[in-house]
């Protein structure tokens, strides 16, 4: 498997981008008011806290850093105790901003970013939330993006569903796979998430040939749903989304992982 940098990471987090902006352009202005999945937002809300991602990635991308970078699973959770913060950026982002002046930032974003990341990238970060590898500050972004979007065609299920780039998608899973592993080390159960990836986590008996007695298996959108508190686990399980086998299968205790 090829070792991701940000120059190969770069085209599947603008790809995701424009395939967002193409389908939020073609929105209508009524539909922006409507109440997004995330509580309290509504979808305009949800398309400038997308675009303040954006914004901020393309301010971090220059700020080297000498400190040994955080795992990729614990930056992410630093999010938790900045939530509030994050809500107000996301209200200022927002402010009185039509959806035509939201969309038009977009592109001075998106245009500045494509721009700096054609250019060499210092290989550890300096963020607001500690240091972090660029590759997976990228990684994080890009799995940003897909949930996002996942976020948007689930508050408005009546419109066209906006697309998935498959390679930005493959990273957002493996991301989160690899988190999981990291998070929770051990053997004592297969995560198989197809066709993007299988990593062995949870501490306990390992198996060492053969099927593993405990395995969990579901699709990529069900994965970074439990991953990010989007569904519950026994709400995965009695809606059939998650095949679960084993009397160890049971994830509820290490998901959600980055919410």
């Amino acid at each position: 498997m090829a070792v991701p940098t940000p120059a190969k990471l770069a085209p599947q987090l603008l790809a995701q981008a424009a395939l967002l902006r193409a389908a939020l352009a073609e929105l209508p202005y009524e539909e922006f008011g409507r109440p997004s999945v995330l509580p309290g937002w509504d979808v305009r809300l949800l398309a400038a806290h997308i675009l303040l991602q954006l914004t901020g990635l393309a301010r971090l991308v220059d700020r080297a850093s000498d400190e040994s970078p955080l795992p990729a699973h614990e930056f992410v959770r630093s999010y938790r105790r900045d939530v509030e913060a994050l809500d107000f950026a996301t209200l200022e982002t927002a402010a009185d901003r039509t959806p035509d002046e939201l969309i038009t930032q977009w592109d001075q974003t998106v245009h500045a970013l494509t721009t700096r990341l054609a250019q060499p990238v210092p290989a550890r970060l300096n963020t607001p939330r500690g240091p972090i590898t660029a590759v997976d500050l990228l990684t994080t972004r890009i799995l940003e993006l897909i949930v996002h979007t996942d976020d948007v065609n689930r508050s408005l299920p009546d419109r066209p569903a906006v697309q998935f780039d498959r390679k930005a998608l493959s990273v957002a899973v493996r991301t989160v796979a690899g988190m999981l592993e990291t998070a929770y080390p051990g053997r004592s159960v297969e995560v198989r998430i197809p066709p993007f990836a299988a990593v062995q986590a949870i501490a306990g008996p390992r198996h060492t040939r053969g099927t593993p007695p405990n395995v969990v298996e579901t699709d990529a959108l069900t994965f970074l749903r439990l991953a990010t508190g989007r569904l519950a686990w026994p709400e995965a399980v009695s809606g059939a989304l998650v095949r679960a086998s084993g009397n160890r299968a049971d994830l509820s205790a290490q998901l959600p992982l980055l919410s």
